[in-house]
């Protein structure tokens, strides 16, 4: 239990405050509400500090697990908005044909870096037979560049196609949608770190919804999700 050492809460109550803010989009103070429902007072804030904490880890250990090369090599990307600090920045995400999620990128510019640094960060660790056979965008020319010098650099199969077809994407609007729900409770995040760090709990709770690590749960229901983070975490509830 080496992360949550010398933590004035148990281990418990901390991975249940955390999963529920980043699984049912719910505000940290109604949180505390449920929190204090069941005896424990614990304040906004503090919740706040073990999502910014145990989030970002929670999504690190458990990405073997829920980045798995798809069965589909068809990939659709691309970018919605995010409110950090009352400016825009950009979260490009990528699902496959199925709707499950490949990867995820918070910029806080839209340009061919960005785009190129965030289909980077999607491609590593695939192999090239892992590696999309396509990859549906939108009409941004910054993919386009991106994808040649991705190309040029070997990190993509000399046989891939680029595809800007609109009703295509149309599973990744969704997709987006349903981050929002979650997201829209925040009202807007105060840094980047503070939104990176947050949005990585929600993309990893989001993956496991879809049942993207169900392979390696040792129950089908809510409970081998829980199972599994806890494992990953080091942590084991009877």
């Amino acid at each position: 239990m080496g992360d949550f050492k010398w933590r004035h809460f148990r281990w418990d109550v901390i991975l249940w405050a955390m999963r529920l803010y980043c699984r049912y989009g719910i505000s940290y103070r109604d949180l505390e509400t449920m929190l204090a429902e069941r005896g424990v007072s614990v304040d906004h804030s503090t919740i706040y500090r073990w999502v910014q904490r145990y989030a970002p880890e929670m999504e690190k250990r458990l990405r073997w697990y829920w980045k798995r090369p798809s069965f589909f090599h068809s990939w659709r990307v691309d970018e919605t908005y995010i409110k950090v600090q009352g400016k825009w920045a950009y979260l490009y995400r990528a699902v496959d044909k199925g709707g499950d999620t490949i990867d995820f990128y918070l910029s806080p510019t839209r340009n061919a870096k960005a785009a190129k640094r965030f289909l980077g960060k999607a491609l590593n660790g695939f192999k090239d037979w892992q590696k999309p056979e396509t990859i549906n965008t939108d009409k941004a020319p910054t993919y386009g560049i991106a994808i040649r010098e991705l190309l040029k650099e070997g990190k993509l199969p000399n046989t891939v196609e680029h595809r800007q077809v609109k009703y295509l994407n149309n599973v990744i609007e969704a997709d987006h949608g349903k981050l929002k729900q979650l997201i829209k409770p925040v009202h807007g995040f105060k840094s980047l770190k503070t939104a990176c760090a947050t949005i990585r709990g929600f993309e990893i709770m989001q993956a496991l919804k879809k049942g993207q690590a169900k392979f390696f749960q040792f129950q089908e229901d809510i409970m081998g999700e829980v199972r599994l983070i806890e494992r990953q975490l080091g942590v084991f509830s009877r």
